[in-house]
């Protein structure tokens, strides 16, 4: 456990895990802190050290009132890697944080090693938004529908059915109000298509194919805009894939980032 220095003072929980001379940075969603990773983390230990942290406004990181944007998660992640000493990385990220991975990727090409985009939208214009089905259910004045609405985003009833909990996908119960707002809107202001265009990583794009909470018509259009980037729909997943189906998107990762 070791804490980092953002480039405006933040302070920012970062854990090391794993083994190897490669290091995979893992970066969680929105309103999410380290324990997203939870579930599939282990998949990578054996082959990487793996960094999971808590986005500014998360966790046991700070939580400022102000400083929240999908580029300046990506000067955390930059903050963190250059607290640990480590001059390239992979990057994985998913949902808000395969946002946050675009910028890391664009602004620092020099520092990754290979790029998966998780789950993710390019943003602005070009980023295509949940319907306004999917909305109304989140929107729901009764907090228990609301979170079960998220559940079902999250994952297939059969999972949900075997799968009790707790789960480390539907936000910190810790957060302020003042940074789930700033997260919020880092998502909604999100806007990284001048930045895709700029990846020269070896890039993994990876959705589930049945994920509307961030459609999975996103996918295509940010795997036409990468150069080269290769796209892989997980048939049946829904926005949580990398942890209902790890026994297929974790090796399907390994095997992108070993190559």
């Amino acid at each position: 456990m070791s804490l980092a220095r953002a480039d405006d003072g933040v302070s920012l929980f970062y854990e090391v895990n794993g083994v190897g001379d490669d290091v995979l940075v893992l970066i969680a969603g929105q309103a999410n802190n380290h324990h997203w990773w939870d579930v599939s983390r282990p998949d990578f230990d054996a082959r990487f050290r793996t960094v999971v942290f808590d986005h500014r406004g998360t966790g046991r990181s700070d939580k400022p009132e102000t400083g929240y944007s999908t580029r300046g998660f990506a000067a955390d992640v930059r903050a963190i890697l250059d607290d640990m000493g480590v001059e390239r990385a992979h990057v994985y990220g998913t949902s808000m944080g395969g946002r946050v991975a675009q910028w890391f990727a664009a602004d620092h090409p020099d520092r990754v090693r290979g790029l998966v985009l998780g789950c993710t939208s390019p943003g602005g214009a070009h980023g295509i938004e949940r319907s306004a089905e999917v909305r109304r259910s989140l929107a729901q004045r009764d907090t228990a529908a609301a979170r079960q609405a998220l559940l079902e985003l999250m994952y297939t009833p059969g999972w949900l059915a075997a799968h009790p909990g707790p789960f480390n996908t539907v936000g910190d119960p810790g957060m302020p109000a003042h940074a789930r707002r700033g997260h919020f809107t880092a998502s909604k202001e999100h806007d990284g298509w001048d930045a895709l265009a700029k990846i020269t990583a070896p890039t993994l794009v990876v959705h589930g194919a049945d994920d509307v909470f961030n459609p999975a018509a996103n996918a295509p259009v940010i795997a036409s805009r990468v150069p080269d980037a290769r796209l892989h729909l997980i048939p049946g997943a829904r926005h949580a894939y990398f942890e209902e189906y790890r026994e297929v998107a974790s090796p399907l990762v390994l095997a992108h980032l070993d190559g």
